[in-house]
């Protein structure tokens, strides 16, 4: 059974990767697999990412560049699948917590008309940990909600998944929401972590094995004098308000300081989370040499492999980078999805939420 896949805020491809990597063979040997049909991205640059290394085609016409208020949603061929992760600008616990009243909030919607429209099998989609608390909380109920109700209906499954607990070097956690259509009578389970105990470490991923200098994508950052001295001070895991930084090499900062400035990373654990923007001091910093990682190190951290080739300049690369999904974690999920429809049994665990904690004393119908 192979299942046509459509996407929207597609990025360069991270979920896709993984998605379309994943594999399952059922008692009978039937092989369950998700294939790309379509994606939506409204950046160029992010288009061309998609298209050379999802689609091996740098000219298909699949991966439609435009924003996706234009995308004329009735055309799009059949799909069995959907996946989204809709923008987090105004979820993300960095920035104004603008919630449903931001620019980006409300774009999750388009992923229920989609549902609406062509009421695919199941769904996947996710957004920050901060989308939780966005609007008092009432932002997250609301989202379930829609996309419970679209379409044919939804059994929805939210969980906060701790990627680090999954095989990625990196501590990052996000809130995946999968839906499955009612009619096809499944319930989903939340896999269980892969490395519960024993993480992936900074230094695994950047040394092993090592990456050649000849590799895309890893072109090293100029620093100034004086920041390469202040890094010299920064033990791993420290970061640029370590007390045993001389105070010349200080930054003048007043107000809120961020712990990810100028932060080293700790070679015998996950990285912290990768950013796709932020000025000096959020590029994430080697825990030896005194220097903010490359791409291509960034990418590492994000399980991309090395022949996945990110296009555009160097700010617009490590933009995708840090906005994509890790590749090692969807796969992990979407062969759970496979499992389920393929009735195959794996180790679950229970999602962070009950419906109950969610909706409190609220009544929605489709959550009970």
């Amino acid at each position: 059974m192979i299942f046509r896949k459509g996407e929207l805020f597609s990025g360069p491809g991270g979920l896709s990767l993984g998605i379309t990597s994943a594999r399952v063979v059922d008692s009978s040997g039937n092989e369950y697999s998700i294939k790309h049909e379509w994606s939506n991205d409204y950046d160029e640059s992010a288009c061309k990412t998609y298209r050379r290394n999802i689609c091996k085609n740098i000219d298909d016409p699949s991966v439609i560049e435009g924003p996706v208020q234009e995308l004329d949603i009735e055309s799009l061929p059949p799909i069995d699948a959907l996946a989204f992760g809709f923008p987090c600008n105004d979820y993300s616990i960095v920035g104004e917590h603008k919630g449903m009243s931001g620019d980006y909030g409300p774009l999750y919607s388009y992923g229920v008309k989609v549902l609406n429209y062509h009421n695919p099998k199941f769904f996947i989609a996710e957004n920050v940990g901060g989308l939780q608390s966005a609007n008092e909380g009432k932002a997250f109920i609301q989202i379930l909600r829609e996309l419970g109700e679209a379409g044919m209906g939804y059994t929805i499954t939210p969980h906060l998944y701790k990627f680090e607990e999954y095989g990625v070097p990196q501590k990052r956690h996000r809130i995946i929401i999968v839906g499955i259509r009612k009619d096809q009578n499944l319930e989903f389970k939340i896999p269980a972590p892969t490395t519960p105990n024993q993480y992936v470490t900074a230094y695994d991923a950047l040394n092993n094995p090592p990456i050649l200098d000849f590799t895309e994508n890893h072109e090293p950052t100029k620093h100034n004098q004086k920041t390469i001295e202040m890094l010299n001070y920064i033990p791993p895991g420290k970061n640029a308000w370590y007390e045993g930084i001389p105070e010349e090499l200080r930054l003048k900062v007043k107000g809120a300081r961020m712990s990810q400035i100028y932060k080293r990373l700790h070679p015998d654990e996950p990285s912290y989370t990768v950013t796709g923007s932020g000025g000096g001091g959020t590029h994430v910093y080697h825990w030896e040499e005194p220097r903010a990682l490359t791409n291509r190190e960034r990418a590492r951290l994000q399980t991309f492999p090395d022949h996945f080739v990110f296009e555009g300049k160097k700010e617009k690369v490590r933009q995708q980078i840090g906005m994509a999904v890790p590749p090692k974690a969807a796969q992990i999920i979407a062969e759970a999805i496979l499992k389920t429809f393929a009735g195959i049994e794996y180790d679950s665990i229970e999602p962070k939420w009950t419906f109950k904690e969610l909706v409190k004393e609220e009544k929605v119908p489709f959550l009970i």
